[in-house]
């Protein structure tokens, strides 16, 4: 209704905190060893697969981009003493044990922590039972006539190895799934560019990635070194009095973090001419940042659904402006 050709940005964790799910994920969390978290990730494995096979069927002939697992453990587990009991019988664990697992995951700094790529490093498990949820889906929608774009991103990579062993463990489970149903789906896997390592690095990054979707969000924090949750108490200071000319965080700093995206872009074509470039976050509703990355040589944006009909517009104009400049 809006006019988006795709979702570019599938937050898979979203799907974990409802009813059963957040139980058998807490469940996971909770395991000693490999073999106790796949038996709860058995139990997520339907679960995930039906939601890809409703995406699938209603995106029909548009790309879906699917981040794998991306936040910190410590956000799935409980809080209130009820949700604590209620995990410890299920665990056969006791409540201190509960509640000394969960202390022992909290993390200082957890946007910087364990989360995202380094989580499915840690445990392969869980990217192998997103990776085969996702192909299950799509076999069975192929099957129906369905024609589906699976874009496999992982997430927060600061170096390639990441990648490459996350992308083994992807193309791994594929070839499984594949085989067992008889049909071959056409797929991608790429990174979410958020930290200026991953730009710097982008020729190597490339070498594994068939896509890069720049995490704006993080990518404007880790270069400028500030927490959105927190700057708003000295930002508009900043502007009000011209240290920054705006806020970061609505308009992309085609300075600092632009110039990481025209470094990323650069290398990474440069090994790979034709990998997929786009912007993910609040940014692709802005005009000016759709601007920006038209002129830096981006396939699409990627924004919340009711900023799509603005970032048309915007992509519309800085097309209109080649154009003009042209003549």
């Amino acid at each position: 209704e809006l006019g988006a050709e795709g979702i570019g940005l599938c937050r898979t964790e979203h799907m974990f905190f409802e009813g059963d799910r957040i139980q058998a994920m807490r469940e996971m969390i909770m395991a000693a060893n490999s073999a106790e978290r796949s038996v709860a990730l058995d139990r997520l494995l339907p679960m995930q697969q039906e939601d890809f096979e409703g995406i699938f069927r209603v995106m029909d002939g548009f790309p879906v981009t699917i981040r794998t697992l991306d936040p910190p453990l410590h956000e799935f587990l409980p809080h209130t003493e009820h949700d604590i009991e209620t995990l410890a019988h299920a665990t056969g664990m006791t409540v201190e044990q509960v509640q000394n697992k969960t202390a022992a995951l909290r993390e200082a700094n957890p946007m910087l922590g364990h989360r995202g790529c380094r989580l499915g490093i840690s445990y392969p498990e869980i990217t192998a039972m997103q990776a085969r949820a996702i192909f299950n889906a799509a076999a069975r929608c192929v099957q129906d006539g369905v024609v589906v774009h699976p874009e496999i991103m992982i997430p927060l990579v600061a170096d390639v190895e990441e990648l490459r062993r996350q992308r083994e463990v992807v193309d791994t489970v594929a070839k499984q799934v594949f085989a067992e149903h008889g049909v071959v789906v056409d797929y991608s896997v790429g990174t979410m560019i958020e930290l200026p390592r991953a730009a710097l690095t982008a020729a190597q990054i490339a070498e594994q990635a068939e896509f890069f979707s720049f995490g704006t969000n993080d990518l404007t924090q880790t270069t400028f070194g500030l927490s959105r949750d927190d700057a708003g108490r000295f930002l508009p200071m900043y502007v009000e009095n011209g240290i920054l000319p705006v806020d970061p965080f609505v308009t992309l700093d085609q300075v600092g973090v632009g110039e990481l995206i025209e470094i990323a872009t650069e290398r990474g074509r440069s090994t790979r001419p034709d990998i997929k470039l786009g912007i993910c976050g609040e940014h692709g509703g802005d005009p000016a940042s759709v601007r920006f990355c038209h002129q830096a040589g981006l396939n699409y944006v990627s924004c919340s659904p009711f900023r799509v009909p603005v970032a048309r517009l915007a992509a519309a104009q800085a097309a209109l402006g080649d154009t003009e400049r042209d003549k």
